[in-house]
């Protein structure tokens, strides 16, 4: 059994490709079980990751935002390989194939073990993503500030 480190972490998540959302969920799932406090803030394309699936934007631009990159946890496509969805479906079958976690579970795990879910509230006002959007497990929409004082305070930092 791994000795636990009792350290703090803190991820930005930018990135709203499926396996970098698995990266960055891994990492603060296995740090968090650990024994580690893992704050994890969500900037621009990572909201996907908090996101409810429900449709966003009031303004013309909001809306075709919301229509163009809509979608919750579910719709993440591969960085690589994304076959215009094909690849999101065939590594979503490989992954349950190995019996690997599939994303919402793991997101699900990050929250059962007390990880800190943050969205980035001027991401959010530029995409026109209501508070109402995200999931009811973010613990608040905040500014990079708060982020940069999560980070001034972590054992180590990560950017994905």
């Amino acid at each position: 059994m791994a000795k636990e480190l009792n350290k703090k972490a803190a991820l930005v998540v930018m990135s709203g490709d499926f396996d970098k959302l698995f990266g960055a969920f891994i990492i603060a799932t296995s740090a968090a079980a650990q024994g580690n406090e893992v704050t994890m803030f969500f900037t621009f394309w990572g909201l996907r990751a908090l996101k409810k699936k429900v449709p966003t934007g009031k303004s013309l631009f909001g809306r075709m935002v919301g229509m163009m990159y809509g979608g919750d946890i579910n719709r993440a496509t591969p960085s690589k390989f994304s076959f215009f969805g094909l690849g999101r479906w065939m590594f979503k079958k490989m992954m349950k194939n190995k019996n690997v976690t599939s994303l919402p579970d793991l997101r699900q795990l990050a929250i059962d073990l007390g990880v800190h879910l943050y969205a980035c509230q001027m991401s959010m006002d530029v995409m026109e993503i209501p508070r109402e959007a995200m999931i009811d497990e973010v613990e608040a929409c905040v500014g990079g500030g708060f982020f940069v004082e999560q980070a001034a305070n972590a054992d180590f930092t990560l950017f994905i």
